[in-house]
């Protein structure tokens, strides 16, 4: 178990950020997450309020220190002052002032690739319930347990997740291996033949060359070699590029970030102020207008509801 005070973050925001979906609440203020073949559990005390304050908030990580610093630290992105990023932010736009108040807690995760790849394939014109519900059987079909064995924390219940089974995200060889007969029964829809292409694409020896090329490659490299892919066009290429390379100057364009741009910036989106960090701007955008009604007007910021819609 390890403690420690986090700023700038809020484990719920991120769950329904639409950057990540396996984090999954297990209790009062308590949420796993799963991460290629890492697993925690984290217990945020009053995170609502204190987690997107200025002095932070307390963040109990059922892992062990050694793991928090050799992994969850950089997954989490912790390094990066998002409260400088924060201030960046036009006092004058009203509409972003009111994303950043509203989804203060979210950062931009440092995720896999290979995971980050096969998800946002899922993702396509999908909900974000839906695409969890896909990748979560699809790690039970082709991934490994993990042993849980060795978390706790400290109260109100030091195992929260007792009961739960949690899944490695599966290799790409295992996914080839089980050929669409096996992908087709788990509710991916005409998405299987995109992850089936992409499985034997990050096979072996070449596909791990391959996945390296796309890590050497700046932003606008790498995003013209995933839109050469089966099944990824630009949304997708930029998201992969955002969440799974963390280029964070990639500013994903999907309905919900169109309806922004026409709606609040019919004159253009101010990206020179943004150039180089975009990305984390757009991710405050798209979680705002997740909670907005549908007419689109800017709310007050508060608690946030559970994201229901589509993630592309």
């Amino acid at each position: 178990m390890y403690q420690t005070i986090l700023k700038d973050f809020d484990i719920r925001m991120l769950m329904d950020s639409g950057q990540v979906f396996r984090i999954a609440p297990c209790g009062e203020d308590c949420y796993t997450v799963t991460a290629g073949e890492h697993f925690v559990c984290l217990r945020c005390a009053g995170h609502q309020d204190a987690g997107c304050g200025k002095d932070g908030a307390f963040v109990e990580f059922s892992c062990t220190e050694e793991e928090f610093l050799s992994f969850w630290h950089n997954y989490f992105d912790l390094s990066l002052d998002y409260g400088a990023i924060k201030e960046t932010v036009d006092p004058e736009d009203a509409f972003l002032q009111a994303a950043v108040a509203y989804g203060s807690g979210i950062r931009i995760l440092r995720q896999d690739l290979w995971e980050t790849i096969i998800s946002f394939l899922i993702s396509q014109n999908n909900n974000i319930t839906r695409i969890r519900r896909s990748i979560e059987a699809l790690c039970a079909k082709f991934g490994e347990k993990l042993d849980t064995d060795g978390h706790s924390l400290s109260f109100p219940e030091d195992r929260p997740f007792t009961g739960a089974s949690f899944y490695s995200f599966p290799t790409p060889e295992a996914i080839a291996a089980g050929g669409l007969d096996g992908l087709q029964e788990l509710g991916l829809g005409y998405r299987d033949k995109y992850i089936l292409a992409m499985a034997k694409r990050c096979s072996g020896a070449p596909g791990q060359e391959f996945l390296a090329s796309l890590k050497q490659a700046d932003y606008d490299g790498a995003q013209a070699i995933l839109m050469e892919e089966f099944g990824i066009g630009r949304k997708v290429a930029d998201c992969i590029c955002l969440y799974g390379l963390h280029h964070i100057g990639a500013f994903p364009v999907d309905t919900h970030v169109k309806q922004i741009l026409a709606s609040f910036y019919p004159d253009g989106f101010p990206f020179r102020r943004y150039e180089g960090f975009a990305g984390i701007i757009q991710q405050y955008m798209f979680y705002y207008k997740l909670s907005l009604p549908a007419s689109g007007a800017v709310k007050k910021t508060g608690k946030p509801k559970n994201a229901k819609k589509k993630a592309g």
